[in-house]
């Protein structure tokens, strides 16, 4: 042992930091003193290390558990004294030996960063504010790389760490192409996006509590996303009410006027198509095609599900967007 190093208080601990059962702590005791007993040295000592009830006139008091300085510990023959490095290979007769030190590299640095409990709630909220500013744009744009890269950052990190599991990215994996479905496929709101949310939120959940969670862990995870959920609640509520009234904003969220009399010309108007009955060809949900004579046109529905073989009307067209509704609910 150096001058100044301690050794002692090795008591068993739980998760929670609390002692830990009287069981555990008997078979820790027994273990300290049978290694004890085999250096031959004080096995009472070892047994104080780990059990407050021992007690040892002039060592120790009951009560409290040993731990012993350089100084004390060389007294009771349980260490010797050495002033460095090098003192130590000489002791133990390996001197001049090759020696590795590892140091934090700075990746390692930046994962740290990354996982700290102030942070991620930091990174969930951008991903998250990012995506939904994406969704007011016409394309991808530096919202969604944004808030693609802080949610990459925040699940790669854990990843990395060992607390997020692969089973975690297929879970998030899921979440996510339930929600696309939502969006895409499925009308409103409905199973498959109360399911993709859910899954999000349980990946989210999971990366932060790793496979051993302690009440601690569950504790922080809580917090870090209750955190998120009220920062992109309240940010994304201020960006949904203040951004349209902001002259610079209002074409990243389309609330400027791309008419043609603006001079914004993206493909040829067919307002001859207005009032023009056909037949949809494929399901309508809502997108598809549909065919007016002898000319196949992408069409949207606007509002429900149009199957397939229905008469369709034309209600209005804006160049590629041509919307339709079925001939009978136009009735």
């Amino acid at each position: 042992m150096r001058p100044g190093a301690v050794m002692g208080a090795a008591t068993p601990v739980t998760g929670e930091g609390q002692k830990a059962p009287e069981k555990i702590v008997s078979a820790m005791r027994s273990e300290f003193r049978s290694l004890a007993e085999e250096k031959k040295l004080d096995p009472r000592v070892a047994e104080a290390m780990v059990d407050e009830e021992i007690a040892i006139p002039g060592v120790v008091e009951k009560g409290k558990l040993l731990s012993m300085s350089t100084e004390e510990a060389v007294r009771l023959g349980y260490a010797q004294s050495v002033a460095d490095w090098d003192g130590l290979l000489a002791a133990i007769g390996v001197q001049g030996a090759a020696t590795t030190e590892t140091r934090i590299n700075w990746a390692e640095r930046v994962v740290r960063f990354l996982t700290n409990p102030l942070v991620a709630p930091f990174l969930l909220s951008i991903g998250f504010l990012g995506l939904l500013i994406e969704l007011k744009t016409p394309a991808f744009g530096l919202a969604g790389l944004a808030g693609a890269g802080a949610l990459t950052l925040f699940f790669g990190s854990h990843l990395i760490v060992g607390l997020a599991g692969w089973e975690v990215m297929m879970l998030l994996a899921a979440g996510i192409l339930l929600l696309l479905a939502e969006v895409f496929i499925f009308p409103g709101f409905g199973v498959a996006g109360v399911l993709g949310g859910v899954a999000v939120m349980a990946s989210i959940f999971l990366s932060l509590i790793g496979s051993m969670p302690t009440t601690t862990d569950l504790m922080v995870a809580s917090g870090v996303v209750g955190m998120s959920i009220l920062l992109v609640a309240f940010t994304g509520y201020q960006l949904i009410r203040r951004l349209p009234e902001d002259r610079r904003a209002q074409r990243i969220l389309l609330q400027s006027s791309t008419s043609r009399d603006a001079g914004y010309i993206a493909s040829p108007q067919r307002d001859e198509l207005v009032g023009a009955e056909g037949t949809a060809l494929t399901d309508l949900r809502p997108a598809g095609t549909a065919v007016f004579g002898d000319e196949h046109v992408d069409v949207v529905s606007d509002g429900p599900w149009v199957p397939a073989g229905t008469r369709v009307r034309v209600i209005q067209s804006d160049g590629y967007r041509h919307v339709i509704r079925s001939v009978a609910q136009s009735a």
